[in-house]
């Protein structure tokens, strides 16, 4: 029996070990194309480069998920509590129209942008979408303070946003 539970802890330290959490977007994530509101492409290299110098907020969203509806009060309370930092929506909506449309009927506010190719898009396989909302959190110098949290009120998130 002590020998399963040393095999266990083993097994669990490997395996976290493993599990490398990226600091920096890999360059076909940092190519990807997206959408503007107006239809341009823009790349993710771009987007960040429009909030260079400032600690950046990802919300990946879809205005058809309960879960990023629900959680719209806490990114508004999130936003209210750190106006410093510069709030980017990514949309897996279906079809631009329900993305657009979901905008104004959440009233949901920062820079919008659409991910075209969903998931199956670099950014989306970078990220590794298992579940959305999805924030991220990027630093002022470009890089990823926080990987990945799937509550606008996870302390993970705030702890990110204090200099």
């Amino acid at each position: 029996m002590k020998n399963l539970k040393y095999v266990a802890l083993l097994l669990i330290t490997i395996f976290s070990c493993n599990s490398q959490v990226p600091h920096k977007f890999s360059e076909a994530a940092l190519n990807d194309t997206f959408k503007t509101l107006k239809g341009d492409n823009i790349t993710l290299k771009d987007i960040l480069n429009t909030q260079k110098g400032k600690t950046i907020v990802i919300d990946i969203w879809a205005s058809w998920c309960s879960d990023c509806i629900k959680g719209m009060p806490k990114v508004k309370a999130l936003q209210d509590a750190h106006p410093e930092a510069a709030y980017i929506f990514l949309s897996l909506d279906k079809t631009q129209d329900a993305w657009a449309r979901g905008i104004k009927k959440y009233n949901v506010q920062g820079e919008h942008y659409f991910m075209s190719s969903g998931k199956a898009s670099p950014f989306g396989a970078f990220v590794n979408i298992d579940w959305i909302p999805r924030y991220m959190v990027v630093d002022s110098d470009g890089n990823i303070k926080l990987y990945k949290a799937i509550e606008a009120d996870d302390k993970k998130i705030k702890q990110s946003l204090i200099k």
